[in-house]
């Protein structure tokens, strides 16, 4: 007789390999056709909501790792917070307007120049819409839950009004006005720029240092030395600025006078070359206000001003100042009633204000204004320089301070609110809420309007003499044209057709071009919650950490100017993805990871796992060799599943399940470390701690369960008789461990959970998304703790000998071995507690076990003398003629 096909063996149609990119989809499939979405959603209507409002990413393109890391972050709080009882709506969101969707469509060979704005406008929103399309389905290949039917989006009728209403309410309050300001301007997009749009890269600027002749009795054949990387800024300088306070010296050098900062004289003495410099005199920079000097290029004549921006580090401690072409320059010129000259058109090219240079591109001209102060002799010292500067964040091109007339709102009429509004967020991340503060105490207004055509129009009328009429009710009205019949009416329709019926309409009146700021639209996008009938403000914003100065930034300005509270009570951001070598991600590096391919060759689940793994509060790693590894974490996972499930085969719950009370010592000790387990898991969860859940649940899965539960259970479960209480009792305490691990991992790698969940013996609910997290909780009985953890000494010293004796050639595998112990009393008495004693060669996986007493822990190991059961292969002193011991033979049916 061949004793194996007697053993109780574990079987199960859990597949060991996972082949999760032909199987993932086909769960997703499964979901929808259940629209299991929906029904949780049901099931927890009446209960306490909690709203994560999604950040909407840029409708262009593929998604890529950045995405997949944040949606599946986001996922990972709805799944659980779902899961935890409440109820939690996900709409879905994308940004749908800006110049990206202009370039890509205009590189698709559509003539802007050939059609009207409402035609162009047309052709970005089909191609918006299919890039949403296309991004849809590969955020729901990730396994993403949510009202993918209905997302918002920044273009629909109903998104665009209920943010011209927010503008509205701003117009109201007067946060919105339109001035002279200088601003960054990107020629290569011809457009305004709001800070949140710059990106700082290394470029290589000419720096010089020029001197500007002096008109003072006091100082007789001086000059001031100014220091700038900008030369192309210098037809517009209309000051010098020095601080008040800082000192600075007169000093000769080769008969010819200079005044720089007292603390950077060496320093520049050394630089510029000046030979046997001689201080003449030292005196406070406020002795210079109002000083005149003459302009090195141009028949003016400055003043010298005072300004508390100026610095002691660098430069040479007298500011260069046009107020035109930058902030600080802007507001000290105000102080001192300087114009706004700013000879730059929105292409970059010098104007007619900039004389001789007229026509050239603002870094062409660069190298002729270095020339001409070369050859009037102006020209101190110029040298080639790599610095950071702001660049525009999509094309990736130089930047400039330029004053147009733009749109703004006030940030410093409501700054103490948003300041306050910080304060009452809970920040996650600890550094937020200091990071955001010193962003708000430092920003100027926002500059919100743009001179594109694909946007949302900036719905301002203008009177015959050209002032904007600023009133609420009339942009409301618009608002409701908007609604009903969409944004392009404002470029389709004639004036009068977009005002009220008994408006007033006079010839010459005429309506505003320009377009909001695309974080404008992003930054409203809360209203979504208030009209899908979501608890609004959101309970949480989780977005990357570039987000403090976008959307986090955005939408706590607009929810302050009109609700007067921040939209969030929550905020968690994280980090950029980076390769393995921490570099930054692109294709001319070769060191791109695509998510898509991930799925595709290792499956959504893999990806969740490495998402859950790192520490995402700061900048991750990604590559194929840290894949390979977050896959072998995933293969523990699924194997355990399936031995579970396998050996859960013959086990019907309504009829077998042992109670936690009459399992017996070592099941309730596994029970409870479950339990333990579980609140810790939920405690993670609901701190956003996502790496916490895995670095707790993978240890008891590896080595509680795997290398010592399950191990040493295996006796039991394949070779005593089937409804043997032990083997039951142990059954019942794998039913409850796998039924909550397969709950506690949904959140993490919902697809392998739900395909596990559906072989379960007994399962409450149609997938394990229905059902609730354990919540966990303390140790019930902590002597029997205490008392395992002796054991566990033990134990751990019993598998160092048997390793020695493996090693030494003594024995074989461990059942082949004999251990004699040597115990202390307190070791003794903790066995006996554990009903151990007679239990040790089962629970050490080895034939025979000697305990004696003794002073101190000792343990030998030797091989096992007797005879190898035929069919449970352990050695036994005596075995019947079929090679049978006496537990074999009487589950046999002593008959054997």
């Amino acid at each position: 007789m061949d004793y194996k096909d007697t053993l109780l063996m574990p079987k199960t149609d859990f597949e060991m390999r996972g082949n999760l990119g032909v199987r993932e989809p086909i769960i997703q499939k499964t979901w929808e056709t259940m629209d299991l979405y929906n029904k949780v959603l049901e099931k927890n209507k009446d209960n306490e909501p909690f709203v994560l409002h999604d950040g909407p990413p840029y409708a262009n393109n593929n998604i890529h790792i950045g995405h997949a890391f944040q949606k599946t972050l986001k996922d990972f709080v709805l799944r659980y917070q779902t899961m935890s009882g409440r109820y939690t709506p996900y709409i879905p969101g994308w940004d749908t307007h800006g110049l990206p969707i202009e370039n890509e469509v205009t590189k698709k060979g559509v003539d802007r120049k050939t059609l009207s704005r409402a035609e162009f406008r047309k052709i970005c929103r089909e191609y918006a819409i299919s890039q949403v399309a296309v991004q849809k389905e590969q955020f729901k290949r990730l396994g993403i839950l949510g009202d993918w039917d209905n997302p918002y989006l920044t273009l629909d009728k109903s998104f665009i009004a209920d943010q011209v209403r927010v503008f509205a309410n701003m117009v109201d309050k007067g946060i919105i006005y339109k001035g002279l300001k200088p601003i960054y301007w990107s020629p290569s997009s011809e457009s305004a720029f709001a800070e949140a749009e710059i990106e700082y890269m290394d470029k290589q600027s000419k720096s010089i240092y020029v001197g500007f002749d002096c008109i003072d009795e006091r100082f007789p054949n001086t000059r001031l030395i100014i220091w700038t990387t900008t030369p192309w800024t210098l037809p517009a300088n209309l000051a010098v600025s020095v601080h008040p306070n800082f000192d600075y010296v007169w000093f000769n050098s080769n008969g010819k006078n200079y005044i720089v900062l007292k603390a950077l004289f060496e320093k520049l003495t050394s630089l510029l070359k000046f030979e046997h410099p001689k201080v003449l005199k030292t005196f406070k920079g406020s002795t210079l206000e109002y000083m005149k000097y003459r302009h090195p290029l141009y028949d003016r004549v400055s003043p010298v001003i005072l300004g508390e921006h100026v610095l002691d580090t660098d430069g040479t401690g007298l500011v260069h100042t046009a107020p035109g072409h930058g902030e600080d320059d802007y507001f000290v010129g105000k102080k001192y009633n300087l114009e706004l000259l700013s000879p730059v058109d929105e292409k970059g090219h010098m104007t007619e204000e900039a004389g001789k240079y007229q026509g050239l591109f603002y870094e062409k001209a660069n190298q002729m204004i270095v020339d001409d102060l070369q050859e009037n002799g102006h020209l101190i010292h110029a040298e080639t320089i790599t610095h950071s500067y702001p660049h525009d964040w999509r094309t990736k091109k130089p930047v400039i301070f330029r004053s147009t007339p733009q749109w703004f709102a006030s940030i410093s009429m409501i700054k103490m609110e948003l300041l306050d509004a910080v304060k009452s967020v809970k920040w996650n991340t600890s550094w937020g809420e200091t990071r955001l503060t010193n962003m708000l105490k430092d920003r100027e207004d926002w500059v919100i309007s743009r001179q594109r055509a694909w946007g949302v129009p900036i719905p301002i009328v203008y009177a015959k003499d050209g002032s904007p009429i600023l009133e609420k009710k009339l942009i409301d009205h618009i608002a409701s044209l908007f609604e009903v019949h969409g944004s392009d009416v404002w470029y389709e329709w004639d004036l009068e057709q977009l005002l009220p019926k008994d408006y007033p309409f006079e010839e010459g009146m005429s309506k505003e071009l320009d377009i909001m700021d695309v974080w404008f639209d992003s930054g409203t996008s809360y209203s979504i919650l208030s009209r899908r009938g979501v608890s609004f403000p959101a309970d949480l914003y989780l977005e990357g950490s570039d987000q403090y100065r976008g959307w986090f930034n955005s939408s706590l300005t607009t929810s302050v100017a009109v609700h007067g509270f921040s939209p969030y009570k929550e905020i968690v951001s994280h980090g950029f993805v980076l390769d393995g070598q921490g570099r930054k991600m692109s294709k001319s590096l070769g060191n791109v990871i695509d998510p898509l391919s991930v799925m595709k060759e290792q499956g959504a689940d893999v990806l969740r796992l490495w998402v859950a793994s790192v520490d995402y509060e700061a900048d991750v790693r990604i590559s194929n060799e840290l894949m390979k590894q977050v896959s072998e974490s995933y293969r523990k996972i699924r194997n355990t599943f399936k031995f579970m499930l396998g050996v859960l085969n013959d086990f019907n719950y309504e009829v077998d399940y042992v109670g936690w009370s009459m399992r017996g010592q070592l099941n309730r000790v596994m029970t409870d470390k479950y339990i333990v387990l579980a609140k810790q898991v939920n405690d993670s969860y609901k701190n956003y701690k996502f790496p916490e859940v895995i670095r707790a649940i993978m240890p008891f899965i590896v080595n509680d369960l795997s290398a010592f539960y399950l191990d040493f259970t295996k006796d039991s479960l394949y070779c005593d008789s089937k409804d043997d209480f032990e083997r039951r009792a142990v059954q019942s305490t794998i039913y409850d461990i796998l039924h909550g691990l397969l709950r506690m991992l949904t959140p993490i790698m919902p697809h392998t959970t739900s395909e596990a969940y559906q072989f379960l013996p007994f399962k409450p609910e149609e997938d394990v998304y229905l059902e609730r997290i354990p919540r966990g909780g303390t140790v019930r009985e902590p002597k029997l703790h205490e008392a395992y953890e002796k054991f566990d000494l033990l134990r751990n010293e019993v598998l160092k000998h048997l390793e020695l004796a493996r090693t030494a050639k003594i024995i074989g595998k461990s059942l082949e071995a004999h251990v004699k112990i040597k115990a202390t009393k307190e070791l003794i008495d903790a066995l006996k507690y554990l009903d151990l004693n007679d239990k040790l060669d089962k629970v050490l996986i080895v034939s025979m076990v000697e305990l004696t007493e003794g002073s101190s822990l000792e343990v030998s190991v030797s091989k096992a003398n007797g005879h190898v059961c035929e069919r449970c292969w352990n050695i036994v002193s005596t075995v019947s003629n079929e090679g049978l011991c006496t537990r074999c033979i009487h589950v046999l049916g002593g008959n054997k």
